[in-house]
């Protein structure tokens, strides 16, 4: 049976561009579940729960805080995107925040970072900016972006 955090890692080390310094160590990836306010999920390249013996092609890592779910990372291995993996990881993680009482998705990211159309798409909007606040390993500063998504139970049944 392989480790989901083996199954993490692999799709982080394709999945995230070096450059920019945003891939997490094992370590820091073991650390944030071990606090028990952090959770993850896993699909393989059909959008399913990957099976024991199968490698995911996608993940995400969330933080639950007072109603409100962080989404830390979310990644899809470069080879089998385009293909729905991402939105149909942003749909489990708005169905297991709110069943955790989450009223609003929160997430960071760099400017420029092309993900933020699927975000937009999803129904984030933006609620903030922190300039120079990311440094890549090469010295770069990067402003980082701050976006909300309300997901209470009311407005998605609505």
């Amino acid at each position: 049976m392989i480790d989901d955090v083996d199954r993490i890692m692999a799709v982080m080390a394709t999945a995230f561009d070096p450059a920019y310094g945003e891939a997490w160590s094992r370590k820091q990836v073991e650390d944030a579940l071990a606090f028990g306010n952090c959770h993850y999920a896993l699909l393989d390249r059909d959008g399913h729960k990957p099976a024991d013996e199968d490698m995911a092609a996608a993940f995400f890592l969330s933080r639950t805080g007072y109603e409100e779910e962080e989404l830390l990372l979310l990644g899809v291995d470069p080879q089998l995107r385009r293909r729905g993996l991402a939105r149909s990881l942003l749909d489990v993680l708005r169905q297991d925040a709110v069943g955790r009482g989450a009223r609003r998705l929160l997430l960071e990211m760099r400017r420029g970072n092309t993900a933020e159309i699927l975000y937009r798409n999803f129904g984030f909007y933006s609620i903030g900016e922190r300039i120079d606040y990311y440094r890549t390993p090469g010295g770069e500063r990067l402003d980082a972006l701050t976006f909300a998504c309300d997901i209470s139970p009311e407005l998605i049944q609505g």
